[in-house]
């Protein structure tokens, strides 16, 4: 049932999907315990978030009752370690930034210069980037690992990758204007 998955996906739990017995709902089982989601198929809008609200509370229940924390400890997180993967994170972007547009800049005549950086730039930014939360969390609830939506990233840098090695042309000695 999609609104177990979505539960689950927003809870930050992984889970596998098996197939039921034919007519038989959704059945969530979390170590001993079973939770059953009922379809919403055909229900007004209040009816569907009364089902969801109760179906999310057992859910919730059953996670608690597992030992599955309901948000992450702030005491627990290493501060340090943190910071530190963010600044490798921010030292990467400025090597990737500085260098990538005088290098994209080069490939283009100057008179239009902008607008063939541009719209590259803003169809890549807004529409693949701008995707990535839905399509990662598309994932996950198809899959139900919660790392899977990673993969919609990782596609499209290796994409990028495999097609500056191959296609991105040399421009050393090439004239502004051509």
């Amino acid at each position: 049932c999609d609104i177990a998955r979505s539960i689950l996906a927003n809870a930050g739990v992984s889970y596998d999907n098996q197939p039921s017995a034919a007519g038989a709902g959704a059945v969530i089982r979390v170590g001993q315990v079973e939770v059953k989601s009922t379809s919403a198929a055909g229900l007004s809008a209040a009816e569907v978030k009364a089902v969801r609200a109760g179906v999310e509370a057992e859910i919730k229940a059953a996670l608690s009752a597992a030992g599955y924390p309901a948000k992450a400890d702030p005491d627990r997180i290493n501060m340090v370690g943190l910071m530190g993967v963010m600044l490798v994170f921010v030292i990467a972007a400025t090597a990737l930034f500085g260098p990538i547009a005088a290098c994209l800049v080069e490939l283009f005549p100057t008179r239009v210069r902008y607008t063939a950086m541009s719209l590259p730039y803003h169809i890549g930014t807004g529409w693949i980037g701008g995707f990535v939360p839905f399509f990662a969390y598309a994932i996950v609830i198809g899959v139900g690992n919660i790392y899977s939506g990673l993969w919609y990233p990782f596609a499209f840098t290796l994409l990028s990758v495999v097609t500056c090695i191959l296609f991105l042309p040399e421009t050393r000695g090439r004239s502004l204007n051509h």
